[in-house]
C-alpha cells in the first residue's frame, strides 16, 4: 500500500498502432483518474475496461471517442479486468444504452452476487476486523456506500485462457488473482502489449487486503499470479492507473520486491512482540513517506490492517509464523 497520486496525463492517447488510453475522471477519488483503452478495427471498437458510472466519466468517453472519430454506439465490446465500480459499471450503462457486449472475469461472480444480491461484504469486512484487533469503537465510523444500483451481470464470463475478440483482433485472457480473485489481465501477443488492470501498476502497489469470499488468499494468490505474468514474453505495460510503460517484467520484479520487504516487516514486528494483526500494522510504515497507521484515513486503516493480515497469512503459510485462533482476536507468534 502507497501513496496514490494524480500522475495521469490528460487527454488521448495513442500507445500503439490502434490502440487509444483514454482518462476518466474518478471523483472524489485521490487517483483522479482511470485508463480506458479503446482497440480499434473492423469488427468496430473493444474497450478494456470502461470506467465508474457517473455522467462525468461517460462525458469524457464520449469526448474520447469523438477524437477517434467515433461515438458510443461504435463501441460493441468492453473487456473488464474486474468488478471495482472505477472498471466495471460504466460497462452496464453502456450496455443499458448501447446494446454493447460486456465481459468480466468468472471468479468475479461471487463478489458480484455479493453487491448486487447481498450487503457487499461488509458484515465478513467488519467482522474480519474485529479478529484482527481493530478498536471496535471505529468500526462504526465506516459503512460503505451501496451502489448495487449501477452494477449488473455481464453478457458473458470469461475463464483463463479464453481468446476474446477486440477491434478485429484476438486477445488472450490471464487469470491474475489477487487485488480481486477474478482478476483479468489481457495479452495481445502479437502487438506485445499487456492490458494490466490492477495486477501490475507503475507507481503503486495495488490493493491486496479483503475480499467476502471463501478460497481466496489474496496475497499468496497475488504473488503467484505475478510471478505467472513474469514467466509470460516481455511486454509494454498499459495499466489502469498511471502512464504506460515499456517492460511488465521490470515492473514486476520491484512489485515482488517490494512484498519482499513487507513481509520481513511484518515478521520483525511479531519478532518483537506484535501480536494481533492491528499491532503488527501499528508497526510497519505505510505509503511511500512512511506514515504510521494512526496518520492514515480510518478507511485507508481498514485496508491497511486487512493487508496486514494478508503478509501474515503468507507468513504463518511458509512455516515461518504461528496463529492461535481465541474467541475474540487471532494473535500471532514466530514459530
Amino acid at each position: 500500500m502507497t501513496d496514490r497520486h494524480a500522475w495521469e496525463r490528460p487527454g488521448v492517447e495513442e500507445v500503439s498502432p490502434g490502440v487509444y488510453r483514454i482518462p476518466l475522471p474518478l471523483p472524489g477519488n485521490v487517483l483522479h483518474a482511470v485508463n480506458i483503452y479503446a482497440i480499434t478495427g473492423p469488427g468496430g471498437i473493444c474497450l478494456i475496461d470502461a470506467g465508474w458510472s457517473r455522467t462525468e466519466a461517460m462525458d469524457a468517453l464520449e469526448r474520447g471517442l469523438a477524437t477517434l472519430g467515433a461515438s458510443l454506439p461504435d463501441v460493441t465490446s468492453v473487456l473488464s479486468t474486474h468488478v471495482h465500480p472505477d472498471h466495471y459499471t460504466l460497462a452496464v450503462e453502456l450496455r443499458r444504452r448501447t446494446g454493447c457486449h460486456i465481459t468480466l472475469g468468472e471468479d468475479e461472480r461471487p463478489a458480484l452476487e455479493s453487491i448486487i444480491e447481498g450487503d457487499h461484504g461488509s458484515a465478513a469486512f467488519h467482522g474480519a476486523l474485529v479478529r484482527a484487533g481493530f478498536p471496535v469503537e471505529l468500526l462504526a465510523g465506516m459503512r460503505p456506500d451501496s451502489d448495487a444500483e449501477i452494477y449488473g451481470y455481464p453478457t458473458e464470463w470469461l475463464r483463463d485462457g479464453d481468446r476474446p475478440k477486440a477491434g478485429g483482433r484476438e486477445l488472450r485472457a490471464l487469470a491474475t488473482p489477487g487485488h480481486t480473485r477474478g482478476h483479468l489481465c489481457f495479452a495481445d501477443e502479437g502487438a506485445q502489449l499487456l492490458f494490466a488492470g490492477d495486477h501490475v501498476l507503475p507507481h503503486i502497489t495495488p490493493s491486496i487486503s479483503f475480499e467476502a469470499t471463501a478460497g481466496h488468499e489474496p496475497l499468496a494468490d497475488y504473488l503467484d499470479s505475478l510471478r505467472q505474468v513474469r514467466e509470460r514474453p516481455d511486454a509494454m505495460l498499459l495499466p489502469a492507473h498511471g502512464p504506460a510503460g515499456p517492460s511488465v517484467h521490470a515492473r514486476v520484479d520491484e512489485l515482488l520486491a517490494h512484498h519482499d520487504v513487507r513481509l520481513r516487516q511484518c515478521a520483525d514486528a511479531v519478532a518483537a512482540g506484535a501480536a494481533t494483526v492491528y499491532e503488527v500494522a501499528q508497526h510497519v510504515p505505510w505509503t511511500r513517506r512512511g506514515r504510521a497507521l494512526g496518520e492514515l484515513t480510518l478507511i485507508d486503516q481498514a485496508l491497511a490492517v486487512h493487508e496486514t493480515r494478508a503478509h501474515l497469512a503468507v507468513l504463518a503459510m511458509r512455516g515461518q509464523l504461528t496463529i492461535t485462533v481465541t474467541d475474540a482476536v487471532d494473535e500471532y507468534a514466530t514459530a
